[in-house]
């Protein structure tokens, strides 16, 4: 029998499964993130939410991010910290400490931990003995950061750490910004994948499922990627009636996500320059085990206040509630089926990638090259190293122009137009927010008002 790869050889006639009930391997190099893994060291590199704020009360929380089990506390006197599970004394859990003024208490024997890992103190031990051990050892521990709800940390090389990146689009005056976390019970690159995904959204969210947010969402239109400094855009440009709605999604590296609103844009009314509604992190608990920490934005140019209610995050998120059955699930599936469907950690080399996937492609390819680069010395780009001061401009967002039907070719105006409203963004990017705000939506009424783009 011919074989592939040392497998048989792939079926393509029909009730062909017995030549494909061979096993596919995942892409170890991108999926495991555990530490010392290729892909674990990259993401240590970067700040990365571990907790909301909310969760946090009396007792310390016991935590997994990156295949790392560790105790985040909020310290009497209100620091927080973040150490490794276990006391380096007899390695007595520390999710059963103390919290106190100065840090955290061991319950087993009662050494006092700094938030920074250092001993404090070291109960019951003959004279010198405590001034020795608070010199030569240490709780491991990582410096942790409160933002917006969120609780950010830090895991990498101390002498690395990079400064907090603040986005454009979490600094919106007159917005709400509802903290929330999305579980999904799979690999994190499976979940990621979706946001360089544009046409997913035509059929998960549309025509398969229920509609979700919009009809809108169902035109498959026209689709375009853009490679820049730190990530990736993946826009989506459609008909809807006289209008031509422009959709953007975003991933910054290593894996902060954004994209357009979910129920304030259909298409149907004109919209320059919103933002994204949702500002999340995919962020890997383990190989297995996934959870989404993001911020539900409410505004003028996010989604509409009316949606700020305890699942509108959940639609937002996804187009469903998260806690339903399984015949719902099948129904009317949505992100966190499509997605834990493929397997706890998908089998890549069973994947047929076809030109819309071309996001996908990029953004992994790019993702191998630096998870090279930094095994072998070279320490990755940061956004602060692109954009060193003032909010870090992004372009998840939405804009909906009046542009009727000119000719035939209707999909070279769609192409026309969302690479004109890409282009606008992309020439303000220096400016302060309301100077490039003023002069996108400039260039969009422009656009608007020759009927086609410039």
């Amino acid at each position: 029998m011919k074989t592939n790869g040392g497998h048989p050889a792939p079926g393509n006639k029909a009730f062909d499964g017995y030549h494909q009930t061979w096993i596919g391997q995942s892409d170890q190099e991108l999926t495991r993130v555990g530490p010392g893994t290729a892909m674990g060291e990259y993401l240590r590199r970067y700040w990365q939410p571990v907790a909301m704020a909310s969760e946090l009360g009396s007792a310390p929380k016991l935590i997994r991010i990156l295949g790392e089990d560790l105790v985040l506390f909020r310290e009497t006197g209100g620091r927080l910290g973040l150490v490794q599970r276990r006391c380096p004394h007899r390695r007595a859990s520390l999710e059963f400490g103390l919290p106190e003024a100065r840090g955290i208490r061991c319950c087993y024997h009662g050494w006092l931990f700094d938030v920074d890992g250092t001993p404090l103190e070291v109960p019951g031990q003959p004279e010198g003995v405590e001034a020795r051990i608070c010199k030569t050892v240490r709780l491991g521990a990582y410096p942790v950061r409160e933002y917006k709800g969120l609780v950010f940390a830090y895991l990498g090389p101390p002498e690395r750490r990079p400064d907090f990146p603040v986005y454009d689009t979490l600094e919106l005056e007159g917005h709400d910004y509802v903290p929330y976390k999305a579980p999904f019970h799979c690999n994190w690159l499976q979940v990621l994948d979706a946001i360089v995904d544009p046409i997913h959204t035509a059929f998960l969210h549309s025509s398969i499922s229920r509609e979700q947010f919009s009809q809108g969402f169902g035109e498959l239109g026209e689709y375009k990627f853009y490679e820049r400094q730190m990530g990736f855009l993946g826009t989506a440009t459609r008909r809807v009636g006289e209008n031509v709605w422009v959709r953007t999604n975003e991933l910054v590296l290593p894996n902060y996500t954004q994209a357009g609103a979910a129920f304030a844009a259909d298409g149907t009314k004109p919209r320059y320059y919103g933002r994204t509604a949702f500002a999340r992190w995919v962020v890997p608990l383990d190989d297995t085990e996934t959870l989404c920490y993001a911020w539900a934005v409410f505004g003028d140019r996010g989604d509409p206040p009316s949606y700020n209610t305890p699942e509108g995050p959940e639609l937002i998120e996804q187009g469903e509630v998260f806690d339903r059955t399984y015949e719902e699930k099948q129904r009317f599936p949505a992100d966190a089926e499509a997605t834990e469907g493929m397997g706890i950690v998908t089998e890549h080399e069973k994947e047929n990638l076809v030109p819309s996937d071309k996001g996908i492609v990029l953004y992994r390819k790019r993702l191998r090259e630096l998870v090279r680069a930094l095994q072998k010395g070279e320490e990755p780009r940061h956004a602060r190293d692109v954009w060193p001061e003032g909010p870090i401009p992004t372009h998840g967002g939405d804009t909906v122009l009046r542009l009727p039907k000119n000719g035939e070719d209707d999909g070279a105006l769609l192409r026309q137009a969302g690479q004109a409203v890409m282009q606008a963004q992309f020439d303000a990017e220096g400016l302060a927010e309301p100077d490039r705000v003023a002069r996108v939506v400039a260039a969009m009424k422009a656009i608007e008002a020759e009927g086609t783009t410039p």
